[in-house]
């Protein structure tokens, strides 16, 4: 039975609904407003230098999980190289890691080949992504506050004017 048979019932149905959708608008907009502090973990790039998250605090920082195997990621990454181009200079950092499931020979290759400009890192045992909240579509983003908290959130190929502006505000602050 879907609706309520009586104008009594249906009157406690209506409060019943009532509260749950004020109860998930409040849950939404504290999701919205509460930055999560960004996992404590280490990267380590192609050249087996070591990044942690700790040593990436006072900038902005984009995480990109990626995979060579992706065409969302691969169609987006020039448009995140131009995007990394745009705001390195005022403090941004980016951090691409390459899913456990992407062969490292094939990063390599797509990361010389493309001439990316930003570390690149493997995540060999799959640790990086769970860590992220077990990451598991591609590309998912991360953009990072200066003081260690995730701003945002984007699975899938990101609006870049609306990330753009988010880069700006961050950067400014």
């Amino acid at each position: 039975m879907l609706a309520p048979s009586s104008p009594r019932k249906f009157k406690i149905f209506s409060v019943f609904a009532a509260v749950a959708l004020v109860t998930l608008a409040a849950l939404f907009y504290q999701s919205l407003s509460n930055k999560a502090p960004v996992p404590d973990v280490t990267f380590v790039n192609l050249k087996g230098e070591k990044i942690s998250t700790q040593s990436l605090r006072g900038k902005v920082v984009m995480v990109n999980f990626w995979a060579t195997s992706c065409t969302t990621c691969v169609a987006e990454m020039p448009r995140m190289i131009e995007t990394y181009n745009k705001y390195h200079q005022q403090g941004l950092e980016y951090v691409a890691v390459a899913m456990s499931y992407d062969p490292p020979n094939y990063v390599l290759n797509y990361t010389e080949t493309r001439q990316l400009p930003f570390q690149v890192a493997l995540d060999v045992d799959g640790k990086l992504a769970k860590a992220f909240g077990d990451v598991k579509l591609t590309p998912t983003t991360y953009v990072i506050d200066k003081q260690g908290n995730i701003l945002k959130r984007y699975v899938g190929e990101p609006s870049f004017a609306e990330l753009h502006a988010l880069l700006e505000k961050a950067l400014a602050t």
